[in-house]
């Protein structure tokens, strides 16, 4: 059983180090339990999907509901899966500041990354605009 779960939280550290150590933590443990997905992060705010088996997921995100990196953890949704759509990545990235601010105009009022304002069927939509325009950076 495949599913996909789609989340939004506030950095408590913004730092360059702190991202790209919850980047790093993720393509090591990832492969491992068969989690893919993409992160997305401005303004101190993470917009992050993650798929995989439904236990892997439902664990990692309550690990994630724990790590004192985040705050302001909130479910924007969460679905069984056919196929995965993040499937090239044990950890994408999109780093919202190098974004063409027109993307983030197409589903929210202002030009900014901000999932706590929109339905999780608009933050799904945007990270797949972001997967179509090939924003995602990965590495496995």
């Amino acid at each position: 059983m495949l599913v996909r779960l789609l989340y939004a939280s506030r950095a408590v550290d913004t730092r360059p180090e702190a991202i790209e150590s919850i980047l790093h933590q993720s393509r090591d443990h990832n492969p491992a339990t068969g989690v893919t997905g993409v992160l997305c992060y401005g303004g101190g705010i993470f917009l992050q999907a993650i798929e995989g088996g439904r236990m892997a997921i439902s664990e990692l995100y309550g690990h994630i509901q724990r790590d004192a990196r985040h705050k302001d953890v909130v479910l924007l949704q969460y679905d069984e899966i056919s196929e995965r759509r993040f499937a090239g990545w044990t950890m994408g990235e999109v780093n919202m500041t190098r974004i063409n601010a027109s993307i983030l105009l197409k589903y929210a009022e202002k030009p900014e990354l901000d999932p706590y304002s929109v339905s999780g069927k608009v933050s799904l939509a945007l990270l797949e605009e972001l997967m179509a325009t090939a924003s995602i950076i990965g590495r496995s």
